[in-house]
């Protein structure tokens, strides 16, 4: 219990310093120093939140067994470490492989993205067996991402910035898990009430899903319109 104790403690302060530097390379220039650093910031709190989020949820379906509903939010923990680091990981190596003008079939790339999608559909199933309405649709966004994250690297790319809408849409999409765990398991907690309605639970995703389609709308048309004015040039 005391192992478990501390990863829950490294936990909530990954998750913290996630969210605390989350809109800083948003609103920063674009491949700037702060926007570098404060992304790997970023990153290594997301991979230290999936790293003890499976720490956890093992832990408690193998070993911390009680009642139906913590079995089921230990799911909801691995589905979290699985979305936390796919889209962690796909954020970063879309920068490595932004030259690209093939299909990409490396085993890590396609072999984590099928994981999410996976582990997407096994949360779901479990949601329907513990009558989790959580588990039952929030996964959804894990075979939208997984699903998009295959297309993206079996398909050639269609622009010269292919990597850039991969990279912040994956993530922003990173964030959503984050923001989520919160209003499940931090927000009854500070707010001292038991549990929280489902429709709380999905606004993370309606709040963030609409921002990737504005900054994806955004900067098709920032580079449309640098494309005029170099070929008018």
């Amino acid at each position: 219990m005391l192992l478990f104790s501390i990863m829950l403690t490294v936990h909530i302060i990954a998750g913290f310093s996630a969210l605390g530097v989350f809109w800083i390379p948003l609103v920063t220039k674009k491949g700037g120093n702060i926007h570098k650093k404060v992304g790997w910031i970023y990153v290594t709190a997301m991979y230290t939140v999936a790293a003890t989020a499976l720490y956890m949820g093992v832990y408690r379906i193998f070993f911390d067994y009680t009642v139906p509903e913590a079995r089921a939010f230990s799911f909801f923990l691995l589905f979290i470490a699985t979305l936390s680091a796919a889209t962690a990981w796909m954020g970063i190596r879309v920068l490595r492989f932004k030259r690209r003008t093939e299909k990409h079939r490396n085993g890590y790339d396609l072999g984590i993205s099928a994981l999410l999608i996976l582990m997407s559909a096994i949360t779901m199933v479990f949601g329907w067996i513990y009558d989790f309405p959580l588990l039952q649709y929030f996964p959804i966004l894990g075979i939208i991402l997984g699903g998009g994250q295959l297309y993206y690297w079996l398909t050639p790319p269609q622009n010269k910035m292919h990597w850039y809408f991969e990279h912040f849409g994956n993530l922003i999409g990173c964030s959503i898990a984050t923001l989520t765990a919160f209003t499940v398991f931090g927000a009854p907690r500070l707010l001292n009430i038991s549990s929280i309605s489902i429709w709380l639970w999905l606004v993370p995703t309606a709040i963030l899903t609409p921002l990737i389609y504005t900054f994806n709308w955004h900067y098709r048309r920032k580079f449309k319109i640098q494309k005029r004015k170099k070929q008018s040039a």
